[in-house]
């Protein structure tokens, strides 16, 4: 592996990295990490550089026991409460009959444990960067809903990050921009905006880099 891109043995907030392991299934990298508390768990190269995780979970956590207010549970008819159901509907395995679940339970994408009380749900939004104006979205498309792999953004954002987003086949390999950007170490976006700006593939994907 490049040294350069090489992250065993550096820290990040409270995460130490151990070693890489396996791609994701869009084939981000991921590394295994030991946090501060203990725990170990695999965070995406990317969202270790980008300062997105910062820990177990263990932050988040002790952020949510710290909150000044309990939120009761008579949010049951907020824009929240409809979207964290939305979630659960689509990936519940007992929905088969369901339009959407050959684009979520069908492909394996579920919600995770922390996700399965509203509550849990809510103070990661709250503490996220909610907005009535945003949506949520997953970073992975082929990812679970949980706290890693999920943002807050517009509905124009949203769109591409979809699964049929705009792939590149160059020397051989063939990726989506994300992909090409996490393989390459680019910010998120500098890809998409190059070639916007008319760059040829070869130099959007090449420039800075020698």
């Amino acid at each position: 592996m490049n040294k350069k891109y090489d992250l065993t043995g550096k820290k990040f907030e409270r995460l130490t990295v151990l070693k890489r392991v396996e791609n994701s299934k869009s084939g981000q990298t991921r590394w295994l990490c030991k946090c501060e508390c203990g725990n170990e768990t695999i965070v995406w190269g990317n969202h270790l550089r980008s300062g997105h995780t910062r820990s177990c979970g263990c932050i988040n956590k002790e952020v949510c026991a710290n909150l000044p207010h309990k939120p009761k549970h008579g949010l049951h008819g907020t824009r929240l409460y409809r979207i964290w159901n939305g979630i659960k509907n689509r990936t519940n395995i007992n929905q088969i009959k369901n339009n959407a679940y050959k684009n979520y339970s069908g492909r394996g994408i579920n919600i995770c444990k922390e996700w399965n009380e509203f509550i849990s749900f809510y103070n990661w939004a709250i503490k996220n960067g909610y907005e009535d104006n945003l949506t949520i979205d997953r970073i992975d498309v082929n990812g679970n809903y949980e706290p890693n792999n999920c943002r807050w953004v517009t509905m124009k954002e949203q769109q591409n990050n979809k699964r049929d987003n705009v792939r590149i086949d160059y020397m051989g390999e063939c990726h989506t921009l994300s992909e090409w950007e996490e393989r390459l170490g680019m910010n998120r976006g500098l890809l998409r905006n190059r070639l916007y700006r008319g760059w040829s593939i070869e130099r959007a994907l090449n420039y800075g880099r020698y």
